[in-house]
């Protein structure tokens, strides 16, 4: 059982999860300053619905997984790195927007919040369902993202669910902390860390995304004549080459290999490889130039209101 590799989706709930504690918050806030305190019970509905729907959707993602590579084993092999190819495609989009447009946007989440809950409250009996809606959203957008990324990963078995929910229960505890205890954290310094460290992991994505992109294609070029010319690179003389990465920049499997510690650490968090190819290399840079320049920018303004966690 190896523990690293729960540590990218434990970063990612965390912080996802502290980002919805904060929504519901602000809403149960509102509700007890407008003596509408009775209205919670659609918080705690809201909540466990967009929990249990989240759960469903990875439950249905694991099952689809398994059935492809069961019913037909020699189209899984081309299958199965493509299909997670396009999930982590799909994570580093959603990660990347939340990432991104989320740090922009939050800086007007209360005011925002609390705009929709009064045109809510106006609407008479209607009133319980708005909030229930409005707090599924939250739930329901932050689980979509993890459900996508874990998806991305779930090559690697049990363990990145294992640390989705232990990011869930952190911060779970940082919420009561924050609304039921009084305790005082910088929040924007919690939401800056981790979002450079999501930055990482998302970056690191995009290395895996290659690397599963070249396998189907390998495997398919290799599975037919007709497609041999897929591979447009081939490295003349060399044990190992890629078929579409280009020369290989390292090979420190006997340095530092991935599956070993401390490797395995650098290879959750950050995407490192122990076999790094051309494309793969230029990628990872320029993604992470890229979104992390986006991202320092967007750090300039607010990220969350001053009493937020009141």
């Amino acid at each position: 059982m190896d523990i690293s590799l729960t540590l990218p989706t434990f970063v990612i709930t965390l912080r996802e999860g502290v980002e919805a504690a904060l929504v519901i918050g602000i809403v149960m806030a509102y509700l007890k300053r407008a003596k509408r305190s009775h209205l919670n019970k659609w918080v705690f509905a809201g909540i466990g619905t967009g929990l249990v729907i989240s759960a469903i959707v990875g439950i249905l993602f694991n099952w689809f997984m398994q059935s492809v590579g069961t019913s037909n084993p020699e189209l899984s092999a081309v299958f199965e790195p493509l299909l997670e190819g396009l999930f982590s495609v799909a994570a580093i989009a959603m990660l990347t927007w939340m990432l991104i447009w989320m740090t922009k946007q939050s800086r007007a989440m209360k005011g925002e919040i609390e705009g929709s809950l009064n045109s809510v409250l106006g609407k008479g009996k209607k009133a319980g369902l708005g909030i229930f809606g409005l707090i599924l959203f939250a739930i329901l957008r932050e689980g979509f993202e993890v459900v996508l990324f874990i998806s991305a990963k779930f090559q690697e078995g049990f363990m990145p669910a294992l640390g989705a929910v232990s990011g869930i229960l952190a911060a779970t505890a940082i919420a009561i902390g924050l609304f039921k205890f009084g305790i005082q954290i910088n929040i924007r310094a919690f939401f800056k860390i981790m979002g450079f460290m999501l930055l990482a992991i998302v970056s690191g994505l995009v290395i895996s995304a290659l690397g599963h992109f070249d396998t189907a294609l390998r495997i398919l070029s290799q599975s037919d004549r007709k497609s041999e010319s897929i591979c447009f690179f081939y490295e003349h003389f060399a044990r190992e080459h890629s078929c579409i990465l280009g020369n290989m920049v390292w090979n420190t499997t006997k340095v530092l290999p991935a599956e070993k510690f401390p490797g395995v650490i650098f290879s959750s968090l950050f995407g490192y490889t122990d076999k790094l190819y051309l494309v793969q290399a230029i990628a990872y840079v320029a993604f992470f130039a890229i979104v992390g320049t986006i991202y320092y920018r967007s750090l300039g303004k607010r990220l969350v209101p001053n009493n937020s966690n009141q």
